[in-house]
């Protein structure tokens, strides 16, 4: 879970109020941030569940006080005003991150405390919604040290395109000296570190003014255009591979920035298909029954305190239906609720609810017995599941657990799954109505494809790397009443340099006897592993999975350079 090291001199300063250290450690976990220790310094380090990224600074948790303590109520959308700077994106993009989004905030007052508030903001987004900078990175700038271009409408202008590795030098921040891209991600710590997200391009991602480049995203800035506490007017630069994020993402930030004073300002964005202002503080709406209220809470509530817990949770609630009139009982009452636009968190009526209850206070809710008498235990694949892990990583498979939402790409694609075939895992897959990321739009048909990415990822890892994932599993099925066929698999992988489909179907073999079930093997053709290298998995006669060694297309798609032999079959096969 993230953790923000904030002071509560500044907590206290934001909010106005003269409280104790102890009260407002209370308030706060009220709040759902957690006291987790001061360092040397008297900052208090808090811990909060990572789905609300607008606490992710003192601005944004001081905001969230203020709201608990009625000092603020409802929604607030700072004014922007119109937009005098533009970043025009170079037709074609021929890097790996296309979005682009931004925003000028002018006439901020910095000190060294709110200096590094912004910057714990900026990293503690790249590590959380950012996804350590791959789906969305920030870059922060003295607006006053940068050199428009100018261009026919007048307006002062930046460049966002790709650059060659080889050229041109500037002065990244840190160092004195210029370096081109390519020795910065060779040389530089910060390039180092996060070199493997521009590896593969023919060119790199930058910025540029009518001096040269300022910017290399994800990477690092220039040293010319570094904020100081006597920088007053900045540019807020984001780039990624999802716009959805890197739009909250600024959104999270410019509500930060006016929180100290700053004015907005937009920023058009010319590209190849338009012009288009940022940021964008429109308004999500989601709809919530009374009753529904009344139901997870425990409480009653009347429509006016709902409204009222929800003004005081930074949302705006309004009834709707019926209207409430004295005569009509509230639990008929359904609330239409408007969200702002730095809560990236709010995705189901639930989420409101959460907000309703730590606002009202969960400590004021009465624990009471259910009325049904229960004993509780296991259940059957719940032990069965247990009892599978056990045996395998007694034979030193390392148990993982992944997201059960992923692609297409992933799923089928990186899998050789394509085309007109009938291969185990390659099934109509259960999509995401509404995504709100292209990496995750389906529910996975097979776990396997979700290990070959974690050995993508670990490929700097010592080697052998055994893994193993009990999972879900899902697709579309128009025989169940559900028309959804959800199963639990097995799946395993062994990567070294000997890998082979032997070793893999020796270690099945054991985990079958455990169970006293009889394995045999009918050898296939399928798209993912080797042919001749592959087998269907016969649990008691009937076919449950399948077996083999990786193809060595899948194997370079993914940049794994050691063979790979894995096993996948439904959990239910050991019942």
């Amino acid at each position: 879970m993230p953790v923000v090291s904030l002071h509560p001199n500044l907590l206290r300063k934001m909010t106005g109020m003269e409280i104790s250290d102890e009260k407002l450690k209370e308030d706060l976990f009220n709040l759902g941030l957690e006291f987790d220790g001061e360092d040397e310094d008297g900052n208090f380090q808090l811990e909060f569940a990572p789905d609300r990224l607008d606490r992710l600074s003192t601005e944004g948790i001081a905001r969230s006080l203020r709201y608990y303590y009625g000092q603020d109520r409802g929604i607030f959308i700072p004014s922007l005003n119109p937009p005098n700077w533009t970043i025009s994106l170079h037709s074609p993009i021929h890097h790996s991150r296309p979005c682009v989004t931004g925003a000028i905030a002018r006439g901020i007052k910095l000190d060294d405390s709110i200096l590094k508030s912004l910057i714990q903001l900026q990293e503690k987004l790249h590590d959380t919604i950012g996804r350590g900078r791959a789906k969305g990175s920030i870059g922060i700038h003295d607006l006053s040290m940068i050199k428009a271009i100018e261009n026919s409408d007048g307006m002062s202008s930046i460049l966002y395109c790709g650059t060659l590795p080889s050229e041109p030098s500037f002065v990244p921040l840190g160092l004195k000296e210029e370096l081109t891209p390519e020795q910065i991600l060779e040389s530089h710590p910060t390039g180092k570190k996060y070199k493997k997200l521009v590896e593969g391009d023919q060119q790199y991602p930058a910025f540029f003014d009518d001096l040269g480049l300022f910017s290399f995203p994800p990477i690092i800035n220039s040293a010319r255009t570094e904020v100081t506490v006597d920088s007053r007017d900045l540019l807020i630069e984001m780039t990624g591979t999802d716009q959805w994020t890197i739009d909250r993402m600024l959104n999270i930030i410019c509500y930060a920035l006016e929180a100290h004073g700053a004015t907005l300002e937009e920023l058009n964005i010319q590209t190849p298909d338009g012009a288009i202002n940022k940021p964008d503080f429109s308004l999500d709406t989601k709809h919530i029954d009374h009753t529904r209220i009344e139901q997870i809470l425990g409480t009653n509530f009347s429509p006016n305190d709902v409204v009222d817990l929800l003004e005081r949770s930074g949302l705006d609630g309004k009834v709707i239906a019926p209207p409430y009139r004295g005569e009509v009982p509230p639990q008929e009452s359904q609330y239409r609720v408007t969200i702002p636009p730095y809560r990236v968190d709010v995705l189901h009526p639930l989420d409101i609810i959460d907000d309703i209850g730590r606002t009202h206070g969960f400590y004021k809710l009465k624990p009471r017995y259910p009325d049904v008498a229960t004993i509780g235990g296991r259940t059957t694949r719940s032990s069965l599941e247990r009892a599978t892990r056990q045996v395998l990583i007694g034979m030193g498979f390392e148990d993982l657990l992944n997201f059960n939402l992923t692609n297409e790409t992933e799923n089928f694609s990186k899998m050789r799954l394509e085309g007109d075939i009938n291969a185990y895992g390659y099934h109509k897959p259960v999509k995401i109505l509404e995504p709100y990321s292209a990496e995750y739009t389906i529910i996975r048909t097979w776990v396997l494809p979700s290990l070959l990415m974690v050995l993508e990822n670990n490929t700097h890892r010592a080697y052998p790397q055994n893994l193993l994932e009990i999972g879900l599993t899902a697709n579309v099925d128009h025989t169940k009443d559900t028309r959804v066929d959800e199963n639990y698999a097995i799946a395993a992988t062994v990567a070294h340099s000997q890998a082979s489909y032997e070793e893999a179907k020796s270690k099945l073999q054991v985990l079958c006897q455990r169970f006293n079930k009889r394995l045999e093997t009918l050898p296939i053709s399928h798209p993912t592993f080797i042919e001749g290298r592959s087998a269907s998995i016969l649990i008691d006669g009937d076919s449950k999975g399948i077996l083999g060694e990786i193809h060595p297309e899948v194997l370079n798609i993914h940049g794994i350079e050691l063979p790979v032999s894995a096993f996948e079959l439904s959990l239910n096969s050991f019942i």
